[in-house]
């Protein structure tokens, strides 16, 4: 019987003949082992240095998957429920209109702070920190809405596992998962690993004119304050310098391999450490205020958006509700499929535009379901 490497490697081999692939890997894992492993192109344009499966690289938000199941483990461990106030933790984010905001909210992007009216640098955490506690919320949260937290998600994130864990998020996440699984994925790179990563190459492709990038490009919009806020590392080239690798940010800044990404989503996938319940329930879907599109989130994790009448909207992971992941600006994305125990993961170097998946994986993941739901691939 074919193998479903080899029912995926046509699919992989056109991103670099039709999409414009450069480096990029696929990766999935079932039930503890690497069912697909695909590797090719280069790390740079001159085609100098090969590009292999191991290869780290930038995933931008794709990074809020591992940083969001931090933040679960370290409350579960500590027996905090998500209906409870952050203020019970951090008690200075109870002020300006965020009295009751409940983990719940914070991690399913429904706690209104996307943007800082006064945004400090990226790189001054405690600036940011003091920001977000004095920031009251955009939005009235007893509207239920939500909107996307692009950047401020991290630092809310990393906050709480600091309060609870008593130690940064990134160093949670060496010490729970990464160096448990056997992951060579960081949330702020070791020096020693910087010569190993691939730079990232900015899309060559014009945006679509839809309401995103309209939006996005608006002074003053939502939007556009939420992607500048905190202000700082906005172009592709700044997030190649050795101080963006080596600084941790929980909502952009993740380097890692495919197999480390997808050996993570299939580890989720068949329940480890008991987050799979949180991981899975849907708590905010519907219009995005941030991303002008319909958009679902469990805590910390996106979902696929459901139509009226329950269906899927969209499928960018797969027919399973229950499916659970993260996208990164360009084209990253990984996801754990809990009703097959598999993760898939796919990075790359060469960017497109948009927030979403594109067609360089969105292929690889029907090419996938069609062959597994075939029986014609194992």
């Amino acid at each position: 019987m074919p193998t479903l490497q080899s029912a995926l490697a046509p699919i992989f081999e056109e991103n670099f003949t039709a999409r414009g692939d450069l480096g990029a890997s696929v990766s999935v894992w079932r039930e503890g082992r690497e069912i697909v492993s695909l590797a090719g192109g280069f790390q740079d344009r001159e085609h100098k240095r090969a590009w292999k499966p191991e290869t780290p690289v930038l995933v931008y938000s794709a990074t809020k998957g591992p940083a969001a199941a931090c933040v679960l483990k370290c409350l579960r461990d500590a027996g905090i429920s998500l209906d409870a106030p952050v203020g019970s933790v951090w008690p200075g984010f109870s002020q300006a209109g965020k009295e009751g905001v409940t983990f719940a909210e914070v991690l399913s992007h429904q706690a209104g702070v996307p943007a800082l009216n006064d945004p400090p640098d990226v790189f001054d955490y405690a600036g940011v920190i003091r920001a977000l506690e004095r920031q009251p919320p955009l939005w009235p949260r007893s509207d239920g809405e939500h909107g996307y937290h692009p950047r401020t998600s991290g630092y809310l994130w990393d906050e709480i596992v600091r309060r609870v864990a008593g130690m940064p998020l990134g160093k949670y996440w060496r010490q729970k998962f990464a160096e448990p699984l056997g992951l060579d994925f960081w949330i702020g790179l070791p020096e020693e690993r910087l010569a190993d990563v691939s730079p990232l190459y900015a899309s060559r492709t014009p945006p679509a004119n839809d309401a995103f990038f309209r939006a996005f490009l608006e002074p003053g919009s939502l939007t556009h304050r939420a992607f500048s806020s905190p202000y700082g590392l906005f172009s592709v080239s700044s997030m190649n310098t050795a101080a963006a690798r080596l600084t941790p940010f929980p909502a952009f800044g993740g380097i890692g391999s495919a197999p480390a990404l997808a050996k993570f989503y299939a580890a989720l996938a068949c329940g480890r450490d008991g987050l799979l319940e949180a991981a899975t329930r849907r708590l905010a879907n519907g219009p995005d205020l941030v991303l002008h599109l319909d958009t679902a989130f469990s805590a910390g994790f996106l979902l696929d958006p459901l139509r009226a009448d329950g269906g899927k909207l969209r499928c960018s992971f797969g027919p399973s509700q229950r499916a659970f992941g993260q996208v990164g600006a360009g084209g990253s994305v990984g996801f754990a499929d809990p009703d097959r125990g598999l993760g898939f993961a796919y990075v790359m170097n060469q960017m497109e535009p948009g927030v979403l998946p594109n067609a360089k994986s969105l292929l690889l993941i029907e090419r996938m379901y069609e062959a597994l739901d075939s029986g014609n691939a194992e």
